[in-house]
């Protein structure tokens, strides 16, 4: 699904020069659950926002669905995105104006869904999400957990092929954390290709493999137990 190959990202400002990504190759299959893990600064974000059709890479090349999409213009990037990828975020991003069933159903109103449509996969996300019972609250309204959940039901409510998480859990205490992980590797299980960033040890350990990363490279990558190191 996902395959970089010498993926470099250059921040440039009059005076400073920063390379967040330096030659990054790796792979992702459909299906998998990948955990990206490193120190602050180490490019993890920068990485995801790449991946997620957020940013464009400085050189190198991005094919995601086996089409080169290292160099598309925010239009086109905002096309990939619609219905082939969802986003979970360490601050929720839910709007505030909006109640929880009009945030979920957001996505699908940028897809063009039909009402009766929306209403039925809103219903659907929020019961598999197990928040449908606040459905007419609004986000101030809820804790940080049934916070995160609407998040992920606004993630998974068009069927995305993938979804990228960035610090899922940093934001909730641990017991929420675990609610929030569970429901994710659930989605996991049911087919959705899943990307985390985290620090948190406890949560790359629901991932099939970990990606390691320092100074904008990898430097190893550990499938269940096997590590193999990246020579740079």
């Amino acid at each position: 699904m996902i395959k970089t190959e010498n993926l470099t990202k250059v921040f440039r400002t009059d005076e400073v020069e920063t390379t967040a990504l330096n030659n990054v190759t790796f792979e992702v299959k459909q299906g998998e659950f990948v955990a990206i893990m490193g120190p602050s600064g180490c490019g993890k974000s920068t990485l995801l926002n790449i991946l997620g059709l957020l940013d464009n890479p400085t050189s190198g090349k991005y094919l995601f669905m086996s089409e080169d999409v290292s160099a598309l213009s925010e239009k086109q990037r905002a096309r990939h995105r619609k219905g082939n990828i969802g986003f979970v975020f360490q601050n929720f991003n839910l709007i505030d104006e909006l109640n929880v069933f009009e945030n979920v159903e957001l996505p699908l109103i940028y897809l063009g869904v039909k009402s009766s449509e929306r209403k039925k996969r809103v219903e659907e996300a929020l019961e598999q999400m197990k928040i449908a019972h606040r459905r007419k609250h609004f986000p101030m309204q809820l804790s940080g957990g049934q916070q995160q959940r609407v998040a992920v039901a606004r993630a998974v409510v068009s069927n995305p092929k993938l979804i990228l998480a960035d610090e899922p859990t940093g934001n909730l205490d641990s017991a929420h954390g675990e609610e929030v992980m569970n429901l994710l590797e659930d989605l996991n299980r049911n087919g959705t290709t899943l990307i985390i960033v985290t620090h948190s040890v406890r949560d790359a350990d629901y991932a099939q493999r970990i990606v390691r990363l320092f100074d904008g490279q990898i430097i190893n990558e550990n499938i269940k137990g096997k590590v193999k190191e990246v020579i740079i």
